[in-house]
């Protein structure tokens, strides 16, 4: 089929934008990923788990290596023209090791091995949680690119007053950094706690019992041992489970994922209204097109597509969260056709960071407008009139000061009358006649180069 006639946009229209993640989410990474873990279960097995299996020799070890490094395309196919047969996908890697076994005859013997005292939710559970860790890292390194880009935004802007809003009305003012910053601050946390949240994985058996491979050798600590298979790819063991690890560890990366996603819909939203505003400039593309009938638009459209990629990804990493925790008894098998979508809400969750890396690389602070709105409401510097009349006692400041600009649309003349008005120290006058709503920042400038 051609990219055009698949049903998904992620399959389609987006796939150039997630290479890395649908290669690393694939059907065949999927199978590759558990056909080297059945390899390296035989040589654990052969290496480090004591006199009841009997070592690999030099050659039949370097046969094994050959196979699992031998693994390509034909290989992930002729898994699937297995399965079509088995209708069991773990079951098709398995009878396919032992097909490539069987072509060396010092690994015949070794056949025996193959998913030895396993359940298919062993490899199944380590298989995805290899697949969690690689897509967290493709993850976190397009983070890291928006996080960079918003703290070298904030530093750039640091010192361009705006007329900050609360409750969408005029509130004391800050800088356009400053806004910047309180999302890469944002965003760098959840990525801290996101790059510490690892992959879980069990390797008990059918009932997560270790049953078999105590029954093969109940002198070892198979605890021990499995958690050092499981740490050999980088992941953790859930030492105590069902027949299924219960994806606790899963739904804390989606809900970490989601977090982030709110924080960019929340940078979309108001980029989108800082746009509207006229705060920010879109700039130009030669060639693009706003509108197919008003030729005059710019629109934020980088922004709206983040938007929309990131609700579609809240919306999956939700329920991933709220179902994979739950599972009948020891299991139940609902769990493992929701599994195979969690690379569609990586890959929404990582469009959206895409879309908004564009439309923040497609805006320039305007100015004039940012100056016009502050130079039209001086009404902001009212909270500054009445800690400095606390300051000097005053028990009914802010009545006092609400009365005379509550809902008022307060110039600079005004603003100095009431400033004159005041029963206070000539310092403490001259202190609030210095002060602009340009210059009524606090430390706005400070905290967005920090």
């Amino acid at each position: 089929m051609k990219h055009q006639d698949l049903i998904s946009p992620l399959d389609n229209r987006y796939s150039h934008q997630i290479i890395d993640l649908a290669r690393n989410f694939s059907e065949s990474n999927l199978n590759k990923t558990r056909f080297e873990i059945e390899i390296d279960w035989i040589i654990f097995l052969t290496t480090q788990c004591g006199k009841n299996f009997k070592p690999l020799s030099f050659a039949a070890k370097k046969n094994l290596v050959k196979i699992k490094m031998d693994f390509d395309h034909k290989s992930a196919k002729r898994i699937k023209d297995i399965e079509s047969k088995t209708n069991h996908d773990v079951k098709a890697v398995e009878y396919f090791i032992r097909e490539e076994m069987e072509k060396f005859s010092n690994l015949k013997k070794y056949q025996h091995l193959v998913h030895f005292a396993l359940t298919s939710e062993d490899i199944n559970s380590l298989s995805y949680a290899v697949l969690l860790r690689d897509a967290r890292d493709i993850y976190l390194k397009k983070l890291d690119i928006l996080i960079k880009d918003l703290n070298s935004k904030s530093k750039s802007w640091a010192d361009i007053p705006m007329l900050a809003r609360t409750h969408g009305q005029a509130a004391s003012p800050s800088t356009l950094g400053k806004e910047i910053k309180v999302f890469q601050h944002r965003l760098s946390r959840q990525k801290a706690v996101l790059k510490n949240t690892k992959p879980l994985a069990k390797f008990g058996g059918a009932t997560g019992n270790f049953h078999t491979l105590d029954l093969s050798d109940s002198r070892i600590n198979w605890i021990a041992k499995t958690r050092k298979f499981l740490n050999s790819f980088k992941v953790e063991q859930n030492p105590v489970t069902t027949q299924i690890e219960p994806h606790d560890g899963i739904a804390e990366i989606c809900q970490c994922i989601q977090r982030i996603n709110n924080i960019l819909i929340d940078l979309n939203q108001d980029m989108w209204i800082y746009i509207s505003n006229d705060i920010f400039k879109l700039k130009m593309k030669d060639g693009e097109i706003g509108s197919s009938t008003m030729p005059h638009k710019v629109n934020p459209i980088d922004f709206e597509n983040s938007e929309g990629n990131l609700g579609l990804s809240n919306s999956l990493m939700s329920f991933f969260a709220d179902k994979l925790s739950k599972s009948r008894l020891q299991r139940d098998l609902s769990d493992s056709t929701v599994l195979r979508n969690l690379g569609v809400g990586f890959g929404y969750s990582y469009l959206g960071i895409n879309s908004c890396l564009t439309g923040l690389n497609k805006i320039k602070p305007n100015k004039d407008v940012a100056h016009k709105e502050l130079s039209e409401n001086w009404q902001v510097l009212a909270e500054a009139i009445q800690i400095i009349m606390k300051l000097e006692g005053y028990d009914n400041a802010y009545e006092e000061i609400k009365a005379k600009t509550r809902g008022k649309n307060i110039d600079q003349e005004s603003y100095l009358n009431i400033v004159n008005d005041l029963n206070i120290s000539n310092e403490s006058k001259g202190k609030l006649k210095k002060l602009t709503p340009f210059n009524y920042l606090g430390i706005a400038s400070k905290l967005a180069k920090s």
